[in-house]
């Protein structure tokens, strides 16, 4: 089945909204509470997300089953340790896949971003290098933050330190992405490519 793009609007409130709600209710209520209307809110981003495009990205796939996790053992063990250190398991996970991938000469970042660039192969290595480092980065820093600053101040943290840091990295790559933009070769240039073979 085909997927659709969704508007700009709606992908970003399918990624923001299920942490604003998680950054509301804690304000409101407690973590505990935070955490079980975090884990309504990402079930309910991804079926909006397939039911608007007919298709989940793999990133929200799997931090969507980790919340999850990690959620249920939040709040059936009644420890807040689990939901804390959940992002560092996120993004140590998808610095290993992408790391891992680079050592066997693959680059799985095209199918985490959705395939969203048309890069050269150094490109793809070279950008995938860079958000392996960042995820892990991103993992050590949450490790930091949890560990020695309070519940509120981790969850401001998360909700509105976390996504501004992920979009200046991501901007500082559209240099890369450019320099190393690979033009889709046209149906029309194929066949006249095919044509001159022919020729000659």
């Amino acid at each position: 089945m085909d997927k659709t793009q969704p508007h700009p609007l709606f992908k970003l409130a399918t990624e923001l909204g299920p942490l604003l709600v998680f950054f509301f209710v804690n304000a409101k209520f407690n973590l505990f509470a935070a955490t079980g209307a975090f884990m309504v809110a990402i079930v309910a981003a991804m079926i909006a997300s397939y039911v608007v495009t007919r298709h989940i990205p793999i990133m929200a796939i799997v931090t969507g089953v980790i919340v999850l996790v990690f959620g249920t053992l939040t709040l059936v063990l009644h420890d807040e340790t689990f939901i804390k250190v959940k992002p560092t398991i996120i993004y140590g996970l998808f610095a290993a896949i992408l790391g891992g991938g680079l050592l066997f000469g693959r680059s799985f970042i095209a199918v985490m971003f959705d395939q969203m660039f048309n890069l050269t192969p150094q490109g793809w290595r070279i950008l995938t290098l860079r958000w392996a480092l960042f995820f892990a980065g991103m993992a050590v820093l949450n490790e930091i933050v949890w560990r020695t600053q309070s519940t509120d101040f981790w969850v401001n943290f998360k909700v509105f330190g976390v996504t501004p840091i992920t979009m200046i990295f991501a901007i500082a790559q559209m240099p890369l992405t450019k320099r190393y933009h690979l033009e889709p070769v046209s149906l029309e240039a194929s066949e006249a490519d095919a044509g001159d073979v022919r020729k000659g």
